[in-house]
């Protein structure tokens, strides 16, 4: 088995990646490609499924010239969820791809509240309904786009639509089939009454089956575009998140872990061995990949707001200086609180009209200041989303990944206002590392995925000054309530 690979491929936003990894967990190589995002209107996005394809083709083939004399066991997907991609009786594509961001559906999600009480729904699918879900877009399809609506016949989250271009065969698996409004957690199934209600066949959505299971082969004609072996084992896999966490080894099984990601968006992610739902739906309940389920809560702009603060009033300058600046600073950013809704916000608001501002400015105010007001204020709007978690969850320690935790400052911030120790991991390789080592597991060369992931860890950080933030995160609350 010591030339025996798995590949991983991660069908994100932006563009495809694609990586082999072997039997010991070490990756062989890796390709990436970009397709564009559409955007025929303010607030909507789109992409074209066959841009993905053809991208996933010319990765997969790069890799494969890479992997001349090993044995591919298997390939796993994952990819950005809530997507819609609508397909007819041919299986051919009816119009673009509508995407997790797309914000046109707020009346298809009253129509969801009118038809399905908000407290059934939850207890049912585990959220509210949402305008980035699957569910209100094929509403929206049906009363805005009649034709394209009559045409179609079956609907596919983007990485299944993948999937059943490389193999012929349609098929979804949970963790990503909970993030449609559709789907029932408890059932692990698509929840007919609410389907129903909504005047919707159950045939629109394809087999449900686990996310190690092998759903088809590789065609000769993709094989033939690829240089893969025909035949070849393709692996239900994951959405995003949950691949994500199945790379780090965060388990269902073991629900004191979680992780952090400080990236352009802030997700914490908790593991449940049950379906426990916030009754109010203010953070998220999916399936795990491994038969578990998750919390994901989300504040949309995270190292975004950084990014977004150097671009915007001191373009040009290092990521690190302003870190430098921010230390001199002390903790409460003297009195100046940042809300980081600039993207509108998910936990625990689920409101996209949110928006961010600034309040405690005074002449006395430096821009040192400033700044440490945008890290603090990340940090207060992660412990908005952990507050609501902690009731349903055991968490006592997490991973931290993203661009946000390279700073040991930043890092020991967030630390001290979530009062949870985080934990670097030694190897992040994300969703395509979890949706090889899901395929792994589906071509039986392990029995649990933890078995490949390396536990190590590069830094700890421990809570050291929870207190010095009290005052702080109770003034950005105060403000955000009002």
């Amino acid at each position: 088995m010591a030339g025996t690979v798995t590949l991983g491929l991660d069908l994100g936003t932006s563009g495809v990646r694609v990586l082999a990894v072997d039997s010991g967990g070490g990756v062989v190589c890796e390709a990436t490609r970009d397709y564009p995002l559409l955007t025929p209107r303010p607030s909507w996005t789109e992409q074209r499924p066959g841009d993905w394809l053809a991208a996933s083709l010319e990765a997969l083939s790069e890799v494969a010239a890479s992997l001349e004399g090993r044995e591919m066991a298997a390939l796993g997907l994952s990819g950005q969820m809530h997507g819609m991609v609508p397909l007819d009786a041919a299986g051919e594509v009816v119009r673009p791809a509508i995407l997790w961001n797309d914000q046109r559906t707020a009346e298809a999600v009253q129509e969801i509240e009118e038809a399905v009480p908000r407290e059934e729904l939850i207890r049912r699918t585990g959220n509210p309904a949402i305008t980035g879900f699957q569910l209100p877009k094929l509403l929206w399809l049906r009363r805005e786009e009649p034709e394209n609506f009559a045409r179609t016949r079956h609907s596919l989250l983007p990485k299944d639509y993948l999937g059943y271009a490389l193999t012929g065969v349609m098929a979804a698996e949970p963790s990503d089939a909970s993030g449609t409004n559709c789907f029932n957690l408890t059932a692990r199934s698509w929840d007919e009454d609410i389907l129903a209600a909504l005047g919707l066949s159950p045939a629109l959505f394809p087999e449900v089956v686990p996310s190690h299971a092998v759903v088809g082969r590789l065609t000769e004609e993709r094989a033939g575009h690829t240089g893969l072996p025909a035949g070849l084992p393709v692996v239900a896999g994951a959405g995003d998140n949950a691949a994500a966490a199945i790379a780090l080894g965060i388990s269902s099984l073991e629900t004191e872990r979680g992780s952090v990601s400080l990236g352009t968006s802030g997700v914490i992610f908790a593991p449940l061995r049950e379906a426990r739902p916030d009754p109010q739906g203010r953070v998220h309940l999916f399936c795990h990949a491994d038969g578990g389920y998750h919390l994901l809560g989300v504040t949309l702009s995270a190292a975004g707001s950084l990014q977004w603060y150097r671009d915007t009033f001191a373009p040009g300058t290092a990521f690190y200086e302003l870190i430098e600046l921010a230390l001199q600073s002390r903790p409460g950013a003297g009195g100046v609180s940042f809300r980081p809704y600039l993207a509108g916000e998910r936990t625990p608001f689920m409101n996209p009209d949110l928006r961010a501002s600034w309040t405690g400015l005074s002449l006395a105010t430096t821009r040192a200041d400033v700044v440490r007001s945008v890290l603090e204020g990340v940090a207060f709007s992660l412990r908005d989303v952990l507050d609501v978690m902690t009731p349903l969850t055991s968490l006592e320690t997490c991973l931290v990944t993203g661009g946000g935790a390279r700073s040991s400052f930043w890092l020991q911030l967030v630390a001290d206002v979530l009062e949870l120790p985080l934990a670097v991991p030694a190897r992040n390789q994300g969703a395509a590392y979890g949706a090889a080592l899901l395929a792994m597991r589906g071509a039986g060369l392990v029995g649990d995925t933890r078995e490949v992931v390396s536990g190590e860890t590069t830094a700890t950080v421990t809570p050291a000054a929870p207190g010095a933030y009290v005052e702080a995160l109770a003034a950005y609350r105060r403000w955000t309530l009002t």
